[in-house]
């Protein structure tokens, strides 16, 4: 017997008979009715999930064909850091350990066989002042020495001066005639918390100065570079006043190969500069022999000078020009006075000036207030239509100036 589940609605009630119709007849119309029904009811459940009763679709997957591998591109014969690129040498000791520079640097380098032979392409990612510094030292300009590695020419020419300053593609675009700031903050290394300060408050334009005295001088100076700024090394020299006097290895007169011993004892103590400034020193470069050893030095070694424009005795400018070593000096102290309106007062000067000579560049300590106000400067000189470039800029535009002279 069908239970009630099974039994189709309405067949519970039993229609009057009909005379038209035999029993045969309405045995065979209930017996088709009842066939069809259970059909129904046997193609639903198959269609259906028994266990969650949910409709079920079925369709074939056919997976992709796997892409073709690549074929690999021949290694990149690159140099170090980006500098091998920009003084368009190869490097002269190319490896992988470059191309792992290269890659840690975010720089992407793809030599090609597409364009002019040995055309090299360099993808230099947008990223805004902070972008890093290729790390250093490159190893094409280090001199092994009892003093630590020293800076100086590659085989190809290259120079530290070159290769460790801040990159033309981090540096502002604007039209001819645009006055140029450039601001150097000196002290650095010597307190740590204001160097770190320095480092991270500071536009990566403005180049910092780092005394050889400092305890962490090597990692902080490494650190100045990857967050954008390029890197000078402070250099004790011998004042007039001999209460003065820095600390040890200072640059004297009259010390001859010594002088040279403590110059490079200096150079030994951290790598990735651009060049030298004074740190006092207005005796010695007031001599003419005493100068004439430092930058017979530095041209040998491809460094720039920049003259903090604290000596008005100073010979540096002349015997660096006829060396051959790139030369800049600070136009202004910016923190003459530690009272920040003064160092406003001295911003604002600065600012004048590059109007008036379209290059003008301010020195300043590295101190919290100091640090404070330039960081606050450089903050509105883009929309005030100055463009902050670094130290090595400025040199090069020095260079420029001079060479129209002459």
């Amino acid at each position: 017997m069908l239970d009630d589940l099974d039994r189709p609605l309405g067949q519970d009630r039993k229609p009057p008979p009909d005379p038209g119709q035999s029993p045969f007849r309405i045995g065979a119309l209930a017996l088709g009715f009842v066939v069809a029904v259970a059909g129904g009811v046997y193609l639903f459940s198959a269609r259906n999930d028994a266990s969650s009763g949910e409709p079920e679709a079925v369709a074939v997957i056919q997976p992709a064909p796997p892409a073709p591998s690549p074929t690999p591109a021949p290694a990149a014969q690159v140099g170090a850091q980006v500098g091998a690129a920009q003084d368009g040498a190869a490097h002269d000791d190319a490896s992988g350990a470059s191309s792992q520079i290269a890659i840690e640097s975010g720089v992407k380098v793809v030599r090609g066989n597409a364009g002019a032979p040995g055309a090299l392409i360099i993808h230099v990612p947008d990223a805004g002042d902070s972008a890093p510094l290729p790390p250093a030292p490159d190893r094409r300009l280090v001199e092994k020495s009892r003093f630590g590695p020293l800076p100086r020419r590659s085989r190809n020419g290259a120079t530290p001066a070159q290769v460790y300053a801040r990159p033309l593609s981090l540096q502002p675009a604007f039209k001819p005639g645009t006055p140029r700031v450039a601001i150097l903050v000196g002290g650095m290394g010597l307190d740590v918390a204001a160097t770190e300060s320095a480092i991270q408050r500071l536009p990566g334009a403005v180049s910092l100065a780092f005394a050889p005295y400092g305890a962490e001088v090597q990692h902080q100076a490494a650190e100045a570079r990857a967050a954008g700024h390029e890197i000078l090394l402070q250099t004790p020299m011998e004042p007039f006043n001999s209460a003065d006097s820095p600390g040890p290895h200072v640059l004297r007169v009259g010390n001859g190969a010594k002088a040279l011993d403590d110059l490079h004892w200096q150079m030994g103590r951290f790598t990735g500069y651009i060049g030298l400034v004074n740190f006092l020193g207005g005796r010695y470069t007031a001599d003419q022999a005493a100068t004439q050893l430092l930058m017979k030095d530095l041209a040998e070694r491809g460094l720039d000078y920049v003259d903090d424009g604290s000596s008005p005795q100073s010979l540096a400018k002349d015997v660096a020009i006829a060396n051959g070593v790139g030369f800049a000096k600070a136009d202004l102290r910016l923190d003459a006075s530690r009272d920040p309106a003064s160092i406003d007062a001295a911003l604002f000067r600065l600012e004048t000036l590059a109007r008036q000579n379209g290059v003008a560049i301010g020195f300043a300590a590295g101190l919290p207030d100091s640090i404070e106000r330039i960081a606050r400067f450089a903050a509105d000189l883009k929309k005030r239509g100055v463009a902050l470039i670094p130290v090595s800029a400025a040199i090069q535009a020095e260079a420029l100036v001079s060479k129209e002279k002459r």
